[in-house]
């Protein structure tokens, strides 16, 4: 039995990435954030953003993000990124930059390392889940948070 849900599993792995991620892909996603995991307080915490980004090279994506998160106060995050999409599985590992404005006097520099994995709904449209931490460079204990965001992922060509 256990080697008939290992196989599945491999299984169903290996169909999700197609050729969505080959270059001159165009991206787009939205997704939410955070379900109420911190490191600096327990409150709640929940996100909304948007992604847009372009593979310039197989399995490489440069993109970028705005998104808005509300954890008892509302902040803006503005973030430039880079995605690598495993071909063979779905799986990818990303990082980058965000500033994000929490407050008149809570502005962070924040290293936003992520890793999620790609399931194909179709040839254009996926959910992708992962897991995210952005790390503040100046205020690690406020500005620092981790946590889950699932998201709608749209791929096309022009």
């Amino acid at each position: 039995m256990k080697k008939i849900l290992l196989f599945l599993l491999v299984s169903v792995m290996t169909l999700g990435a197609n050729a969505q991620f080959e270059k001159g892909t165009h991206y787009v996603n939205a997704s939410v954030s955070g379900f109420g995991i911190g490191f600096s307080n327990g409150n709640f915490n929940m996100g909304l953003t948007g992604e847009y980004g372009y593979f310039v090279k197989q399995g490489w994506m440069l993109g970028g993000s705005v998104g808005v998160k509300y954890n008892g106060t509302g902040s803006f995050q503005l973030k430039p990124s880079f995605r690598y999409s495993f071909v063979e599985n779905g799986l990818n590992l990303g990082c980058g930059v965000q500033f994000e404005h929490a407050g008149k006097d809570a502005n962070y520099i924040q290293l936003c390392p992520q890793v999620g994995y790609t399931f194909f709904l179709n040839k254009y449209i996926s959910i992708e889940p992962a897991l995210y931490a952005d790390f503040a460079l100046s205020d690690f204990k406020n500005g620092t948070s981790a946590g889950l965001k699932i998201g709608i992922g749209l791929y096309g060509k022009k």
